[in-house]
């Protein structure tokens, strides 16, 4: 998703967390978007306003009869700037008077001033946030359509240990994100399985490959985000979940066969992502197989074919789309493998590109379609081969549809 033009207004209060929207700020600028930066008069206790100027490349906002600017009513301006309105840390204090309609400094009046989502990402002690009045401030602004990321249990800096630790600013970005993107895909229902499959030989070893998972997630982070209720089906992998995603673990070939028949009757989209192994050992033993003189063989047998039978079973208005990792004759082998599997779409890599294979964060893919067309796509990052993914299969739908 693209964020260039998107401007986030950033209000900063007086908690000891103060210094981690030091990060944010920098990672959301490497997103393209414009940051402003409002600090209340606690917060300049805690991280100097010039390092967020810095961070933020733009001035950073803390009094409100500050007269040394071009002139303009600027809690207004900021107000209609803002295309999202985070606040991180979010106090106690700031939740009880944006609750309660209180504007007696820069950062609450701009917050009463703007239409533009508003999120926040409380940190406080356990005690203080488990307090029934914090609890009934932060009920209200749900209700009234505020965005909260959760805080996280830890040890906190008044060496209490309990809910109340600010989230971690990768979550909080994502919400931010997520609060920017368009939600073109709301009340769609979207099945992506990543990562690779395990088939044991015993109870120590087995067969795999080397998929990371790292395109799937991002297909299914990239699905949330745009508003589809999303069930990832995810062989073993390193990557954390994906919040607000239906998360369903799997190892072997036969548990993702069963788990993606449970899921297809509602899907919208089937994505197979997942390098799901061809082949197991025709018989799994008790015990740690024992190195002997000679030679080792093992009988494999042949895995279901989860996207062949999801062909078949598909309904006229479901849209599926497989991948396809080959090392040579790409668009060849893909197009069988597209036509045989009664796919819409197939994804075809070529492992031996630079820039496309298993763990890199970027790849380089051709879509492949059932009318014939090709096509290529240049190296891009893994989440943005997903935005073009899902923007290319919601205009399949449509066709399906019209």
């Amino acid at each position: 998703m693209d964020y260039t033009g998107k401007t986030a207004v950033l209000g900063v209060t007086g908690g000891i967390a103060a210094y981690k929207a030091c990060d944010l700020v920098s990672r959301l600028r490497k997103k393209g978007l414009e940051i402003r930066v409002i600090m209340t008069a606690h917060a300049c206790e805690f991280v100097q306003p010039l390092t967020l100027e810095v961070l933020s490349g733009a001035r950073v906002v803390t009094d409100q009869f500050d007269r040394d600017f071009p002139w303009e009513v600027e809690h207004i301006a900021l107000a209609k700037a803002a295309d999202v309105f985070a606040v991180v840390p979010a106090t106690a204090n700031v939740l009880a008077k944006y609750a309660h309609g209180i504007a007696d400094d820069m950062l609450s009046t701009t917050l009463l001033a703007t239409r533009a989502p508003v999120l926040f990402a409380p940190a406080m002690n356990t005690a203080m946030y488990e307090n029934p009045a914090v609890q009934d401030n932060i009920a209200a602004l749900r209700a009234r359509g505020c965005l909260f990321v959760e805080p996280a249990e830890g040890h906190l800096a008044c060496g209490d240990t309990g809910r109340g630790k600010l989230a971690e600013v990768s979550v909080i970005e994502q919400a931010i994100l997520d609060a920017l993107t368009p939600k073109d895909m709301a009340g769609m229902h979207v099945t992506v399985t990543a990562g690779p499959t395990r088939e044991a030989l015993d109870p120590v070893r087995f067969l795999s490959n080397h998929s990371t998972g790292k395109m799937g997630y991002a297909i299914a982070r990239s699905a949330k985000m745009r508003g589809a209720s999303v069930t990832l089906i995810t062989g073993p992998v390193s990557l954390p979940p994906v919040d607000g995603v239906t998360m369903v673990p799997v190892t072997s070939a036969c548990e993702m066969r069963q788990a993606v028949l449970d899921v297809l009757p509602q899907s919208d989209f089937v994505i197979k992502a997942a390098a799901v192994g061809d082949y197991r050992p025709a018989a799994c033993s008790d015990d740690k197989i024992k190195k002997q003189d000679g030679d080792l063989s093992i009988p494999l047998v042949r895995n279901p074919d989860i996207l062949a039978e999801i062909g078949q079973k598909r309904r006229d208005d479901q849209v599926i789309c497989g991948f396809s990792m080959e090392t040579r004759d790409l668009v060849e082998n893909s197009e069988k493998k597209l036509n045989k599997k009664n796919c819409d779409v197939i994804v075809a890599n070529n492992l031996k590109v630079q820039g496309a294979g298993f763990a890199g964060d970027t790849n380089v893919v051709t879509l492949l379609y059932r009318d014939g067309r090709r096509e290529p796509l240049e190296l891009m990052g893994k989440d943005a081969v997903a935005d073009v993914l899902l923007d290319r299969l919601l205009a399949l739908r449509a066709g399906k549809q019209s």
